[in-house]
Order: C-alpha cells, then structure tokens, then sequence
C-alpha cells in the first residue's frame, strides 16, 4: 500500500483526495437529510431546547444556589411571552435546512477525520501509524466534550441572559428564528472546535512550529486570544464569555503538558537513532 502509494502520481494524489471528499461530503448530506426529516424532533428537543423553563440546566443551577442559601433567576426562568418569529415565506424551509447541514456536519466529525487519516496515512512510516492511532478517538472526544459543554452549560446561559435583557419598558425583545439558531449552531460548533486546542498543539509540536517554552512565554498573549475567540462566538455577555474561556485556557495548559511530551519522545528517539 506505501509503495503503490508512493508511485502514484499527482493527478492520482488529486483522484484519491477527490473520492475521500465525495465520501465526506455524502456522510453529511446523508445526515443532514435525516436530520431535516425529523427537524420537528430536532427542533423541539435540541434546537429550542434551551428556551424551554424545564431544561435541565436551569434546574441545577437553581439547585446549586439554593444550596448555599442564594437566590437565582435560574429558579423563574419563563419564556412563555417569547415567540420565535419566521418573517420571510422561506425562513422556516431555509433554516431547516441550514441546520440540517450544519448538525450533519457536527454528528459526522468522526467520520470525517477519519477520512482524512485515510488520506493521509499511506504518506506515514509504519512507526508514524503506530503513534498517531489514537488521533480519531482523542480529537472526537474533545469535540464532542466542546459539543456537550456548549449545549448543556454556555447555550442556557447566553440563552437566559439575551432573551431577559432589556434596556428599557419601552422596547421589546423580539427575535427570529434565524438569529435563535443561528446562535445556537454558532456556539455549538465554535466551541467544539475550540476544545480541538491540545491536538492542534500536539501537531504544531510534532512539526516544530512551537515549542513548550514558546507556549509559556505567549502564555499572557493567548490569553487574550482565547478572551477575543470566547467574545465572536458567544453573545456580549461576560459571564459567557469567562465561562468560555475558562475551559479553553485549562485545554492550552494541558497542551503545555502535550508539546513537553512529544519534545521529550523527539529527543528520546533521536538519542536511540544511530548516528551516521
């Protein structure tokens, strides 16, 4: 397989990589027909979930303080006067569809990175296989601990803050159903994304672009990165944007940890190689 690899030549390369996109792009349009064909389903328990008194997350909250004797709006949390409006003929059928595709895109990232391995596999020594094979399980992991983390803790939270802020009696908060789901489908890939940090490093490590020092020196600049990161995809409030950044600073931390390891594995193995 590496040798044929080896031999193939570029517009082989380009055949290869085109079916391995034909192959990704059918796993999301797939999904994303299943989706759109249960979008009631998917909409009433995942999408607006977050508008609804009941969700879990306010419920635990609302535990949480009074725990300690506080008190919480976690524990009235109302959205019966907050109607979702579709102003335009095709809104409901275009929204539907958008994010049809992008849930497509966030359920099928296993498969998608797996498609990549396949790519990009043949190029690897047998000794690089062996190092990368838990590459799929972390990096799905981590996106979806990014996936679970923004649904069930940054999305109530933005959620609750938006729909209850009011500058004044006088207006009223009237919102879309474009910019509700356009909220939530931002948040949800956004942040998963960003839990993608560690592998992200353990790649920039492996091919020396950055090292564990060059980490801790930025370490103050990355800060304000990942604040100006947490700030586009979450709505302008503090509370989301710290309970954001919080986790992705623990995630740059343990990247830290990753590039000292994989600096440490360079060494070991050029010290083990002989030397000509």
């Amino acid at each position: 397989m590496v040798e044929k690899q080896k031999e193939m030549s570029f517009l082989g390369h380009l055949e290869e990589l085109r079916w391995h996109l034909v192959r990704s792009a059918s796993a999301i349009f797939i999904l994303a027909i299943v989706f759109f064909v249960f979008a009631e389903e998917v909409y009433d328990n995942f999408l607006l979930a977050h508008i609804k008194p009941d969700f879990i997350t306010y419920q635990l909250f609302c535990d949480f303080f009074n725990l300690f004797g506080m008190e919480s709006d976690f524990c009235n949390v109302t959205f019966a006067d907050k109607k979702l409006q579709s102003i335009k003929v095709t809104s409901q059928l275009m929204n539907s569809i958008w994010s049809s595709l992008i849930l497509g895109i966030i359920v099928s990232f296993p498969y998608l990175l797996w498609e990549i391995w396949r790519f990009v596999a043949p190029g690897l020594t047998e000794k690089e296989v062996n190092k990368s094979r838990g590459f799929i399980f972390t990096a799905s992991f981590l996106f979806f601990i990014g996936l679970l983390f923004s649904f069930y803790v940054i999305a109530p939270i933005s959620v609750h803050f938006l729909y209850n802020y009011q500058i004044s009696e006088s207006i009223v908060n009237s919102f879309t159903l474009q910019s509700h789901i356009g909220l939530i489908t931002n948040m949800l890939l956004g942040v998963s994304i960003l839990f993608e940090l560690p592998v992200l490093i353990y790649f920039l490590t492996k091919i020396g672009l950055i090292t564990p020092e060059f980490l801790k020196k930025y370490r103050k600049h990355a800060l304000v990165v990942v604040l100006i990161l947490a700030a586009i995809i979450t709505p302008p409030d503090i509370a989301s944007q710290v309970i954001v950044a919080i986790p992705i600073l623990i995630l740059y931390e343990i990247g830290i940890k990753v590039s000292k390891r994989v600096i440490k594995k360079q060494q070991k193995d050029a010290q083990k190689s002989p030397r000509v």
